[in-house]
């Protein structure tokens, strides 16, 4: 987003408009036409490697499979010569050579798809009125700082944003978000600063962006316990913010426990936050971490995956669960569930794509959970059981309910833990 507003801005510099006039901005025509070439290049690759999404190439590895599930027979039964063995490192081979093609195939895809986005994304540009100009430039320069090339932006989303171009000749640390401040108060709207813009100002000029602050504030609390005699938990949580008000959970459990089930989890969360940070969609990332487990050698490397996605700005909340157990909503003393019937990652080639979709308020919070806190209740009605006691907590804090839960869990099991346990909580409030 950055290098669109420093177009703009390059773009109003050189240019007087009316301060009702608006200008489209979009990538530059160039670059943008080259995107779209790159991405039109990668959708074809990944159509060649995937033949048309890649039915033969499944009918051929379940073909492999089989093949090798014979061979594995014949050495039982010790039917199997040099010549059977042979035969079957070639097919192993040719088995993950296959699967590479597909896995490869399929970012190729993901990739031509953020290009294409990329390459449209519009923002509606107009500058700022002069009166304001001039009223930032007087604040500013009172703390020795100085603004130039205003102008507000607007995307497709309708978020307007203001930025400029700030620089100080201040030796002490001046942090940007005083100037966000100032913003706030002279213009009377609640701006914060764009989580891309730098959180310092500098003596040499940088290009800032402020936006409006959302309409929810969220807290987040955890808790969680490892298996008894288990030096790591096999449970992992990450929380990321991204640009546009929209904050995700994630959280894995490994199979089993112990270091092995630590490093699955782990290693899901990592790509995943990496493939999100990169600009991939919520699901189509989910879908290649399950595609790099699908091809892992291991086979007990199965993690489950839940993924929420709140946007601040209209409560809208999103589920998406890969074999993660049941989660709830906190809607003061009313709780709701949330289910999906999914596999772990990496036992199938595809995902499923089923996700859950709800509305927050304020007040209300997520509790996302591992399956060891389930499993502490011997009661084959769990899920109901904990419902009731999620209902019934006095407790606000997301910390405190995240401790409440847990603390049931170990009276219900008698304090002896099977299983990795971790509950991870968010609420929404108000933002006043």
């Amino acid at each position: 987003m950055l290098t669109a507003v420093k177009e703009a801005q390059r773009f109003l510099s050189g240019r007087v408009l009316q301060p009702d006039r608006r200008d489209s901005m979009r990538v530059p025509e160039l670059c943008r036409q080259k995107l779209l070439h790159y991405a039109e290049s990668f959708e074809e690759l990944a159509r060649y490697l995937e033949a048309d999404d890649g039915p033969q190439n499944a009918a051929r590895a379940q073909e492999l499979a089989e093949h090798e599930s014979r061979t594995e027979e014949q050495q039982e039964t010790g039917t199997d010569g040099q010549e059977n063995g042979t035969d079957r490192q070639d097919m192993l081979e040719q088995r993950r050579t296959l699967e590479n093609r597909m896995m490869i195939g399929h970012n190729l895809y993901e990739m031509s798809q953020i290009m294409t986005q990329l390459a449209d994304e519009l923002l509606q540009c107009r500058p700022m009125e002069e009166r304001y100009q001039k009223m930032i430039r007087h604040a500013l320069r009172a703390e020795s700082i100085y603004a130039d090339h205003f102008c507000y932006l607007t995307d497709r989303d309708d978020s307007r944003t203001i930025c400029m171009t700030i620089y100080t000749d201040r030796e002490d640390i001046c942090p940007a978000s005083a100037a966000a401040d100032m913003l706030s108060v002279l213009l009377r709207r609640r701006l914060k600063l764009s989580a891309a813009s730098p959180v310092r100002i500098e003596a040499e000029p940088h290009c800032f962006v402020f936006v409006e602050e959302p309409r929810y504030v969220m807290l987040t609390g955890f808790c969680k316990v490892k298996k008894e005699d288990e030096q790591l938990s096999g449970d992992h949580y990450s929380i990321l913010e991204s640009e546009k008000g929209r904050m995700t959970l994630l959280l894995s459990d490994g199979t089993g426990s112990g270091e092995e089930a630590s490093r699955d989890s782990e290693k899901a969360l990592d790509l995943m936050e990496k493939f999100l940070e990169a600009g991939y969609d919520p699901y189509a990332a989910a879908d290649m971490v399950n595609v790099a487990f699908y091809v892992e050698e291991r086979d007990i490397s199965h993690p489950t995956l839940d993924l929420c996605e709140l946007d601040l700005y209209d409560g809208v909340c999103r589920f998406l669960k890969v074999g993660g157990a049941v989660s709830y909503i906190r809607h003061g003393r009313t709780v709701e569930s949330v289910r999906q019937s999914s596999l772990p990652l990496g036992i199938f080639r595809n995902l499923e794509r089923a996700h859950t979709e709800c509305t927050l308020g304020d007040g209300d919070q997520v509790i996302l959970m591992t399956d060891g806190v389930l499993a502490a209740f011997p009661q084959e009605n769990a899920e109901e059981i904990l419902e009731e006691t999620i209902a019934d907590m006095q407790e606000i804090g997301p910390g405190e309910i995240a401790e409440k839960i847990i603390e049931t869990a170990l009276h219900a099991c008698g304090g002896h833990v099977k299983d990795d346990m971790t509950v991870l909580v968010a609420g929404v409030w108000e933002n006043t």
